[in-house]
C-alpha cells in the first residue's frame, strides 16, 4: 500500500487512523460484463477500469492522448488476469465516439457499463475567461457524456436484456464532482459543466427506466490525483484542504472505484436518478459545524 507522508502525519498528529483507506479487492460481481470507462488513463478514470476489471468486468480503456498511459493500465488489468482494450477517442467529438464504442462492441460483443469519466479544468476570473475555455470545458464534460450516454442508450436498447449477466439492461455512471451544487468562484465554467451533467443524468434516467436501463452519478470530492497536486502536495495545502473535509482525510482515487463497482453491480439494481456524493462530507457545509 502507498504511503503519503503529509497526510498520514495529519492524521497522526490528530490521534486519527492511517490516512488511507483499506484496499479490498472486489469479489467478481461484475463477471461477463463489458465496461467502457472514458478517461481511463489516468487518476480517478484509471482507477475506475482496473476496478471493474478485478470484479470481473472485460474493460475498454478510452485515452485522449496518453497511449503509453492507457497502456500500462492495460498492462495492470493484464497482470491481475483481467482482459482489456485501448481504444482512442475525443469524447468532445461525435464520430470519435461513435468509433470507440463500435470497437468496444465489437471486440466485446455487447456493452454492459459506461463510466462517463473524462473531464477537464480550464480555470479563470469570470471576466477574464474566454469563449473558448467556457466551449472546451462544457464540449468535453457535458456535451461529453451526453454522446457517450446517446451511444450507450443505443446500443442497450439494440442488445436488450442479458439476464445471464445482470437483471439491468445496462448501466450508465456518470462521473461529475460535489461542484454540481458547491458553487466554486473562478471555475464558473467547470461548476455550469457538472450542474448540467445532474439534470442531464436525473432526467435520461427518468426516460429510459422503464427500459431497465439505470442511471447515476458519482460526484467526488476532494480526491488525491496528478490534476489537483497543488490542493494536497504540501502539509499547509494538506491541512487548509481538510478545513473543508469533515473524516478529515483525502480521497484516494480507489474510494471513487470501490464505489462505481458496487453502483454498476446488481446490488444496486433498484437504484436510478442518484448523486452519489463520495467526498469525506465535504457537501455537509463544514463551516457551520460550529456555532450553531
Amino acid at each position: 500500500m502507498p504511503s503519503f507522508p503529509i497526510a498520514d502525519d495529519y492524521a497522526r498528529a490528530r490521534g486519527l487512523p492511517s490516512d488511507l483507506p483499506p484496499e479490498r479487492p472486489p469479489a467478481p460481481i461484475l463477471k461477463g460484463q463489458a465496461a467502457l470507462v472514458t478517461g481511463a488513463s489516468s487518476g480517478i478514470g484509471r482507477a475506475i477500469a482496473i476496478g471493474l476489471a478485478r470484479a470481473g468486468a472485460r474493460v475498454a480503456v478510452n485515452y485522449r492522448k496518453s497511449a503509453a498511459e492507457a497502456d500500462g493500465v492495460l498492462a495492470e488489468i493484464a497482470a491481475d488476469g483481467g482482459e482489456a482494450i485501448g481504444v482512442q477517442g475525443d469524447v468532445s467529438v461525435e464520430d470519435q465516439v461513435e468509433a470507440m464504442f463500435a470497437r468496444t462492441v465489437a471486440a466485446f460483443g455487447a456493452l454492459d457499463i459506461l463510466v462517463s469519466n473524462a473531464g477537464l479544468q480550464q480555470d479563470a476570473a469570470f471576466d477574464e475567461m474566454t469563449l473558448d475555455q467556457w466551449r472546451r470545458v462544457i464540449d468535453v464534460n457535458l456535451t461529453g457524456q451526453f454522446l457517450c450516454a446517446r451511444a450507450a442508450v443505443r446500443q442497450f436498447k439494440a442488445q436488450g436484456l442479458r439476464p445471464e449477466v445482470s437483471t439491468a439492461r445496462g448501466k450508465i455512471i456518470c462521473i461529475s464532482s460535489v461542484h454540481d451544487v458547491i458553487p466554486w468562484a473562478g471555475h464558473v465554467n467547470y461548476a455550469a459543466s457538472k450542474g448540467g451533467v445532474m439534470l442531464m443524468m436525473k432526467s435520461l434516467a427518468q426516460e429510459v427506466a422503464p427500459l431497465r436501463i439505470r442511471v447515476n452519478s458519482i460526484c467526488p470530492g476532494a480526491i488525491r490525483t496528478p490534476i489537483n497536486t497543488q490542493a494536497w502536495s504540501t502539509p499547509e495545502a494538506y491541512g487548509a484542504l481538510m478545513d473543508l473535509v469533515p473524516y478529515k482525510r483525502i480521497g484516494e482515487p480507489q474510494d471513487i472505484a470501490q464505489a462505481a463497482v458496487w453502483l454498476a453491480s446488481d446490488y444496486a439494481d433498484y437504484i436510478s436518478g442518484i448523486n452519489l456524493y463520495v467526498d469525506g462530507g465535504m457537501t455537509l457545509y463544514p463551516g457551520f459545524e460550529e456555532g450553531g
